[in-house]
């Protein structure tokens, strides 16, 4: 536990005094500090010092040292006046810092975001967008590896160091030979073309149940109604969570099988489409968890625990509604769209899934623009490059948007003088449509470099989706740049994308939390790197054309009023912008203060429903044990989050080693908020505050309902044990942020 805060602030002062050049230093601290004299001393030669020799020598030895004090003086004075860090990294409106020392001469923040504006242009962007659209791209085919290609080519052209980064991963396709199937009661029989990859293979027959989403909540409410789930087949509609969430909902209910269907009050996508996804309910190669898939790797074979055991499939809107029409049993609750029954006992259906596992090469393409002062640390901004049909709206646009702010900002510093500090790395990633699988073998492969030096993640995918809504995802470090982005990046003439969007209240209009299904999930959660995705959208639903052979240009424009080179041009200048901020300050901005309001929400909700089990359940929690150690955790974290702000506003820019030092004290906080207690393999979203496991503080609560309700899933030990965990991790993310192993005082 840190020390209290009148001592911890007290060794604070003591340490800003030696690291700044203030005045008020004490004369012994460092020699560049010290104004006595620097000559031999003086030894008296043998002569006659009358009272005029000494008078004149004292007099001497007076003005020598009123001139160095005087020039001492006027040096430390001019130091004073130097710009804080604080200006850098904490007040966005008064950021622009006139001068540098070190390698890379600054350039004024106002010139640099011109210069992106300038060099974004709805021409450019348009002809790229026409370069790189592609009808068949599905990760590890000719096309797929044909857009590499060109995306490489165009990084050699603007002077970037590119390379490449070969996998080969194990993914599921349809049936090569033969077919997926469902039978409902005595129909005919149905061939869906669709598929789920990752699905349990085999054959499931039981009573279809309707389930709305798919959602815990909406699991709960049927089992509120004492509907039997045991061995039902569920039927849900698409949308709200992943494929992969509905399936291990389904799962946890001892569902046999689940069949998805594209409602037409969500999906106005015809009554034949097919949906194309996965169910794998993690990220990357499953049968290489923790690990990444190079060639001929000695690894033993393991598998994901986020792989289903259950079977899933999607169907088409005529399939699902044929099947709705014809249920039997409870009217659906009235909370629920729509106007359905639930099913019964009778109404079975046969489901077959002949899914087909196969090994497929994909590439990783990467260009860097090295940075002038920290070249070892690296903003990484990354998009998806296949798709399981064209695919434009998923990663046309963003591998567009990609490729285009890598031109422009080589541009910027080829032609322009800018020098970023530190390194952008711009990633092409393949496979992303199986679960995000070529940037998490990238993580896994490079995770113990990647944690310590990459900055952020940018994520680039589905950035386009309509145009009458903005949303952002992100980690609660990066919230306070990306309001700033928000001010400063146009939406048109007139407006900003703050004041189009988020005018009143921009967190709830804006902010959503991040889905597992995006990019940038793993690297927040698996990999613990800041990370923000953002898209614009036409409303609360997903884009309908997402996973389906009609995810074309034709049909975004058809949502975007054709103003599709114009919106990628706006997500770039967006995505362009949270960049060059994080590789142009001295100090990475970086809001610390934003984790203590979400950890002391879930210490509030802990503590309250810890006294609820022990008063209505207190044979299993005993009195002795309470949330104050938790609350002392949190306190932490408060406390040295506002210690390392002080040091902030008191430390000096001109020291680069400061600086740097700094920095690396916040990028610790993150990936310190990743539960050393749990294994990748077993729970890779290990980040206890944004993860998914039974580590996280969200599983605390959740297991202490259960507890409360003395359901037989609860288990008190295993909760004190996670408990003990999750507080530890608190403290030991405190621990790390507040620096010097002296500032700490952990006796609990």
């Amino acid at each position: 536990m840190i020390r209290p805060t009148q001592n911890m602030e007290d060794d604070t002062r003591h340490v800003e005094i030696i690291e700044s050049s203030g005045i008020n230093e004490p004369f012994e601290v460092g020699d560049h500090l010290n104004h006595k004299s620097s000559r031999k001393q003086y030894v008296p030669q043998k002569c006659r010092c009358t009272p005029k020799v000494l008078c004149f020598i004292a007099a001497a030895i007076i003005l020598v040292f009123i001139f160095g004090y005087l020039i001492g003086y006027l040096v430390h004075r001019n130091k004073d006046l130097a710009p804080t860090c604080a200006t850098s990294a904490l007040r966005y409106e008064d950021v622009s810092v006139a001068h540098e020392t070190g390698a890379a001469p600054l350039m004024d923040w106002d010139d640099v975001k011109k210069l992106l504006a300038e060099k974004l242009t709805t021409s450019s962007m348009d002809a790229v967008l026409g370069q790189l659209t592609s009808s068949n791209h599905r990760a590890g085919s000719p096309g797929d590896e044909d857009l590499g290609n060109k995306v490489i080519t165009k990084f050699k052209e603007y002077g970037m160091k590119t390379w490449t980064d070969e996998h080969f991963v194990k993914v599921q396709d349809p049936p090569a030979s033969g077919y997926n199937r469902i039978v409902f009661k005595n129909g005919s029989e149905e061939h869906p073309t669709g598929f789920l990859s990752y699905s349990a293979s085999g054959t499931a027959r039981g009573a279809v149940l309707y389930a709305h989403y798919g959602q815990e909540d909406d699991f709960k409410q049927l089992k509120n109604m004492n509907i039997n789930m045991n061995n039902r087949v569920m039927l849900v509609r698409a949308g709200r969570i992943s494929f992969a969430e509905k399936v291990a909902n389904a799962a946890k209910v001892n569902a046999s099988a689940v069949l998805i269907y594209p409602d037409p009050a969500d999906y106005p996508i015809g009554n034949d489409t097919s949906l194309f996804g996965h169910v794998h309910m993690g990220s990357g190669d499953p049968y290489t968890p923790g690990f990444p898939s190079f060639n001929h790797t000695q690894f033993p074979p393991v598998q994901s625990s986020g792989l289903p055991h259950i079977l899933a499939q999607t169907i088409t809107t005529g399939m699902g509604t044929k099947i709705l029409r014809q249920l039997g049993g409870r009217t659906q609750p009235n909370s629920w769209e729509g106007i359905n029954r639930l099913g019964d006992e009778s109404d079975v259906i046969t489901v077959e899934v002949n899914n087909v596992l196969t090994e497929k090469r994909i590439n990783n393409v990467f260009g860097v623009i090295k940075g002038f002062v920290d070249a070892d640390r690296y903003v990484v901004i990354g998009a998806q490059r296949d798709a399981w049909g064209p695919g434009f709206a998923a990663s046309s646009v963003g591998t567009s948007v990609l490729v285009e702010l890598a031109r422009s900002i080589s541009d910027m510093v080829e032609n322009d003088g800018f020098k970023p500090r530190r390194s952008m790395v711009f990633a092409s990633w393949s496979a992303g449509e199986y679960g995000s699988v070529g940037a998490t073998e990238w993580l896994e492969g490079y995770l113990s470099s990647l944690s310590m030096k990459a900055v952020a993640y940018i994520n680039l995918d589905g950035i386009v989706t309509g145009q009458n809504g903005f949303k952002v995802a992100a980690s609660p470090l990066l919230h306070s740049l990306v309001q700033n982005a928000l001010k400063e990046v146009n939406y048109d003439k007139d407006k900003s994308l703050l004041s189009q969007f988020g005018k009143n209240n921009w967190e709830s209009a804006i902010l959503e939390p991040l889905r597992m299904d995006s990019a940038a999930y793993p690297f927040l959660a698996f990999s613990g790197i800041p990370s923000v995705a953002f898209r614009f959208h036409s409303g609360s639903s997903d884009y309908p054309h997402f996973g389906t052979n009609l995810d074309t240009r034709e049909n975004l424009n058809s949502v975007t009023a054709s103003q599709v080179p114009q919106l990628a041009v706006r997500a770039g200048q967006f995505a362009g912008h949270i960049a060059l901020r994080l590789v142009h300050d001295h100090l990475l901005q970086m809001d610390l203060k934003k984790y203590n309001q979400l950890i002391r929400s879930h210490v509030v909700q802990i503590n309250g429903k810890v006294k609820a089990v022990q008063r209505l359940q207190p044979q299993l929690l005993p009195k002795t044990l309470t949330g104050q150690w938790l609350v002392m955790a949190s306190g932490s974290y408060n406390r040295v989050s506002s210690i390392l702000t002080a040091d902030i506003q008191n430390s000096d820019l001109e020291n680069v080693e400061m600086c740097r030092m700094i920095n690396d004290r916040i990028m610790t906080v993150e990936r310190n908020f990743l539960s050393p207690y749990v294994s990748p393999i077993d729970s890779p979203f290990r980040h206890i505050l944004l993860g998914s496991g039974p580590h996280t503080l969200k599983a605390l609560t959740n297991h202490l309902d259960a507890l409360k309700s003395a359901s037989p899933e609860a288990n008190a030990e295993l909760f004190r044990n996670k408990l003990a965990q999750a507080t530890w991790t608190i403290q030991a993310c405190a621990n790390s942020l507040a620096g010097d192993i002296w500032s700490l005082d952990n006796e609990f």
